[in-house]
């Protein structure tokens, strides 16, 4: 059975608008000076990269969990290349992975990703389409005193 999904969008004032998701979830889009906003919170083009950041990273790590690596630090960083005619979509985006624990495996890691992009993450399966996605990861090994589990 298909999931349904509802958004509910005001205009506040100029180009910002309130997004209310069917979950009771909320944000505010903008739009840049330059486009006759306020820029006073995500463009919808930089929340795509931002979605797309959520999605790989909860996807991955529920992975890495399953797995039973020790990860006590994940980040992300994000970066997408548009191009320069209307509509203006991504042609490219990176995605840097910054893993930090005890022994990570890097087998599990490269696995985590592969699957948070091949079969989780259906926010980088749709920008796939328009968009070449690469991952690239680090791994960086922390002092025994910091056990400490990311959630």
């Amino acid at each position: 059975m298909p999931k349904e999904t509802d958004i509910q969008a005001q205009l506040e004032t100029g180009l910002r608008f309130n997004v209310t998701s069917d979950s009771g979830a909320t944000v505010t889009l903008d739009s840049a000076e330059y486009f006759d906003g306020q820029n006073v919170s995500f463009s919808p083009m930089e929340m795509l990269l931002a979605c797309l950041a959520g999605c790989i990273g909860i996807s991955v790590i529920s992975v890495l969990h399953k797995k039973r690596q020790n990860v006590t630090s994940y980040g992300l960083h994000v970066h997408g290349i548009r191009s320069d005619e209307h509509p203006k979509v991504f042609l490219e985006i990176s995605v840097q992975h910054i893993f930090t624990g005890q022994g990570i495996v890097q087998q599990a890691v490269e696995r985590s990703i592969e699957l948070g992009e091949t079969r989780y993450c259906g926010v980088s399966a749709m920008l796939s389409k328009t968009a070449k996605i690469t991952h690239t990861y680090r791994i960086i090994e922390s002092s025994a005193s910091d056990n400490s589990r990311t959630s």
